[in-house]
């Protein structure tokens, strides 16, 4: 369906803000030295971003802008940054901005090395191209067969002016010398691919990491072997030597661990085993510190130090998120400043939306830590509980004991956990008796007060325990509360109520307390997930006929239904006032109803299906995560600022794809022509001068412009000076102002020139006002505004002159007072400025009282005004009626 001008594509009430919880790839990180700052950097590629890290505190320096794709390769210098992505690569500049892009390669780039003011690029089909940096020109292009010499590895060896070290997946190694273009010398190899090249501590020493597992110390000038080691586990992904007088090289494996070998006695000193749970990407020893920097795909980056009598390596820094996707996430307390996120990998961690120091892991869930602790088990992949599939949390007694209940996949017991301490708790939940293996947990909720924990099971049972003991506290119904699986168990806000689910197709209502059924309803379909908003007391329950019911917990009844996803629905969550409700499915979308108008008010997609959604309790942010992502997603709440039009979404709604935000805040991004054009959504409304003609308005003005007209005499009299005012002996200069509300400069006067006439008109002496000049006029042409408006912009002492001004004693005549009496009516028959027209009317007959009775022509029409003001006031007063009687029914009724 083709889109207008006017038409939203995107969100219109969620943007992409930034990721969290990504620290790390695939990608070989980059160390780099500053000699201005004195210290180490290192550098590691999230996505389509790469994040520079102080190497001192392992905190967070800077993150790049994105690139259009994901970066496969990265290297760096003292100056810039070089990623690639695709078949370009770009070169960083104070690790923020691209400076200089590099077009030219066929194939996927594979490596990269900075060589001076040149770089070369290797891609997948053996290209290698050197660039030179400044002009972005190639200065060099080499072409190799790959079924002869693909390139696997590049180096530049020390002192080697002008060359670089090749190696290939073929096994053989080539030394060029890139200035005159020829090949200087061929290595044989030793019968196995080359998969990492590294520059000894020795000049004319390097490092080969071969596929078998090998690691050769080879002499390349005189094409010499000096040493061989060897690791069992699988090709060697990356070498680093220490600089810092001990003779040791460290080299990475697919398997996460890492070999320590001593170069003066030639063997394997230590091994490093688990260091990072999946391939080793990148290795670093920092030059002249006993420091190494490991990286991995496992998305953690960890320094480690070398300070042990053994030459054993100890965790020192680390920055981790999660290795595997999210299973749950949610947010923790009522700040809005901490996300709990369950994942396949088997670990809880909390995550903060302020900065990274705060971020913190609670581990593992271990089937029992003691026996842990007590026999010193360095490998407890045998005793870690399964993946989180379900948990609850609430701070309200954090600090006494457990706050957090989960539910594993397949086990019926649910662990406890503790915030503070970020630790499994003491206890597990199951029901005493029950041996069914088949049996597993698979809803839960803690109560607000942190004392309960209540947990349904795939056999149908509800139970009840308590979190500061464990023990069971009862379970709902005789054996079991659902005939069906527990689809989801919630608790109202003051423990009265508890509503279960079950697959079934049945909704249930508890009394909390004694466990008694108060009520039963049959629902269309199975519910997949149920959600409770406890300060409004509204349930929302996903079906699996991928609709959603709202349900209200006093009247237990359905009060809106919703429909419109086309999969099934993964999560939900209320805003935290209770008005929206934000659904994610398995069509990629998340969508949000509006509860009050039950409507569907904003809708978008993803090009990844999200798993869960959770709104900060704040309303600042909303969260998700995502299929196969391994970051939380955080989305800004537009209309916390700025101005936005909640409207209806048509039954007939194309949604566009948003993509998920970076871990860098998301930058002002150009409009596009289509955004710029002013859309009818977001077009202000102007409030029309009178609303209808059969309501009475009134004016905009302030009340001082005609609450005191009548107490003018009185408020003179107050403010009459004691005394006349002194002259004062040298007044400053001022330029005079004609007197009134507005102020206006007085006009100069002007010298009276050859041609001026010297009769003097005596009709000057009586000059009439503007404003009995526009009665004049409206006699003739029976039109008011502009009288109305004159007196408007007087204050209440220039109203008093004037309408003084209307008697014929004063300059006036009667024909003009007939006129004011008619602007006065023509102001009641518009019902325009009410207040206005009582109050000059009320001056009028105060003024001119003594006179009006003598003048029939004036008695006329007060006779006219008089019915007027007596229909509108009779009407006006059964309004003011009916109101005070509302009010007084709602002050005194018993409701």
């Amino acid at each position: 369906m083709e889109r207008g001008p006017g038409e939203r594509t995107a969100s219109a009430l969620f943007a992409g803000f930034r990721a969290l919880g990504l620290f790390s790839s695939d990608i070989p990180h980059a160390v780099r030295f500053s000699a201005l700052k004195r210290r180490f950097y290192v550098t590691t590629c999230v996505g389509k971003s790469f994040h520079t890290y102080d190497v001192q505190k392992l905190s967070l320096v800077a993150v790049s802008n994105s690139l259009p794709q994901d970066i496969c390769c990265m290297a760096a210098d003292g100056r810039l940054v070089f990623a690639a992505y695709g078949n370009v690569f770009s070169a960083f500049a104070r690790n923020k901005e691209v400076v200089h892009t590099f077009k030219g390669h066929k194939a996927e780039i594979h490596l990269l090395q900075p060589f001076g003011d040149h770089v070369i690029s290797v891609d997948t089909d053996s290209v290698l191209i050197i660039w030179h940096i400044y002009s972005e020109e190639e200065y060099l292009q080499l072409s190799f067969d790959k079924s002869v010499f693909k390139i696997s590895a590049i180096l530049h060896p020390s002192t080697y002016l002008n060359k670089i070290l090749l190696g290939s997946e073929q096994g053989s190694l080539q030394l060029w010398n890139v200035k005159s273009n020829k090949l200087l010398y061929t290595f044989a190899g030793w019968k196995g691919g080359v998969t990492a090249l590294q520059q000894a501590p020795a000049v004319d020493v390097v490092a080969v990491g071969l596929m078998s597992g090998q690691i050769i110390i080879h002499n390349i000038k005189f094409d010499e072997t000096l040493m061989k080691f060897r690791q069992d586990w699988g090709p060697i992904t990356s070498i680093s030597f220490r600089t810092d007088g001990h003779p040791v090289m460290a080299a990475g494996s697919p398997c996460g661990h890492i070999g320590l070998w001593d170069l003066e006695d030639r063997k394997l000193i230590n091994q490093m085993r688990n260091a990072h749970s999946t391939a080793i990407a990148g290795l670093t020893f920092l030059h002249r510190e006993p420091l190494l920097v490991t990286n991995g795909a496992d998305n953690a980056l960890r320094i480690w130090i070398f300070d042990g009598p053994a030459g054993e390596g100890r965790l020192l820094r680390f920055r981790m998120g999660h290795s595997a996707p999210l299973t749950k996430i949610r947010y923790y307390g009522q700040n809005g400043q901490q996300i709990l996120s369950a994942s396949q990998d088997g670990t809880l961690q909390s995550f903060s939306t302020v900065h990274e120091k705060f971020n913190k892991s609670l581990g593992h869930g271990l089937i029992n830590k003691k026996r842990v602790k007590r026999k010193g088990l360095q490998n407890t992949m045998s005793v870690r509980l399964p993946p989180v599939t379900e948990f609850a949390a609430e701070e309200a007694r954090e600090s006494d004991w457990d706050g957090i209940v989960a539910c594993h996949q397949g086990k019926l017991s649910c662990s406890t956990w503790n915030y503070q301490r970020s630790t499994i708790g003491a206890y597990f939940l199951r029901p005493e008796g029950l041996k069914t293996d088949s049996t597993t947990a698979t809803a839960v909720d803690i109560t607000s007060c942190g004392n309960f924990a209540v947990i349904g099971l795939s056999s149908g049972a509800v139970d009840v325990y308590n979190m500061q003991s464990g023990i069971h506290r009862g379970s709902f119904g005789r054996d079991q509360a659902h005939k069906g699986s527990v689809r989801g168990v919630a608790v109202d806000g003051l423990n009265q109520l508890a509503i279960t689910a079950g697959s079934e197709g049945v909704l249930k209502f508890w009394n909390f307390k004694n466990k008694v059924l108060i009520h039963s309803m049959s629902l269309d379909s199975s519910p997949n997930l149920m959600l409770l908003h406890r300060d409004s007391g509204i349930l929302g329950l996903a079906l699996d006929d991928f609709s959603i019911s709202v349900l209200d917990i006093e009247t237990r009844k359905i009060v809106r239904e919703f429909s419109g996803h086309q999969s099934q629905i993964n999560d939900m969550t209320f805003s935290p006032d209770g008005r929206w409700l934000i659904s994610a499915s398995m069509d990629c979308s998340i969508r949000t109803w509006d509860l009050p108008s039950g409507c569907l008010i904003d809708s978008f997609l993803l090009d990844s299906a999200p798993l869960n959604v959770t709104m900060s309790p704040t309303g600042d942010f909303l969260a998700t995560s995502h299929v196969d992502h391994l970051g939380v997603y955080l989305w800004s709440n537009i209309s916390l600022y700025s101005v936005v039009s909640l409207r209806p979404l048509p039954a007939d709604y194309v949604p566009s794809v948003v993509m998920l935000p970076g871990t860098c805040q998301t930058q002002d991004v150009e409009l596009s022509e289509e955004t710029v054009e002013p859309s009818d959504e977001m077009i202000e409304y102007d409030s029309p001068e009178q609303l209808d003609e059969q309501l009475v308005t009134l004016s905009l003005l302030p009340e001082s412009r005609w609450r005191n007209l009548l107490n003018l005499d009185v408020i003179k009299k107050k403010n009459k000076p004691k005394e006349p005012p002194k002259v004062p002996k040298s007044a400053p200069f001022f330029i005079p102002t004609v007197p009134g509300l507005v102020p206006r400069f007085a006009a100069p006067e002007q010298n009276s020139g050859p041609q001026q006439s010297k009769v003097v008109n005596l009709g000057i002496l009586a000059q009439k006002s503007d404003f009995c000049l526009k009665l004049e006029e409206g006699l003739v042409n029976n039109k008011y505004e502009a009288a109305v408006n004159l007196l408007k912009e007087l204050g209440p002492s220039g109203i008093e002159t004037e309408l003084r001004s209307l008697s014929p004693d004063c300059g006036g005549s009667i024909d003009i007072m007939k006129s004011f009496l008619k602007m006065i009516g023509m102001m009641l028959d518009r019902k325009r400025d009410f207040e206005l027209a009582q109050a000059y009317l009320a001056l009028f007959l105060k003024l001119h009282l003594k006179m009006l009775p003598s003048e029939p022509v004036l008695l006329e029409e007060m006779t006219k005004l008089a019915s007027q003001l007596e229909e509108n006031w009779i009407h006006l007063q059964s309004l003011f009626n009916q109101s005070m009687c509302v009010l007084n029914y709602i002050k005194s009724a018993l409701l």
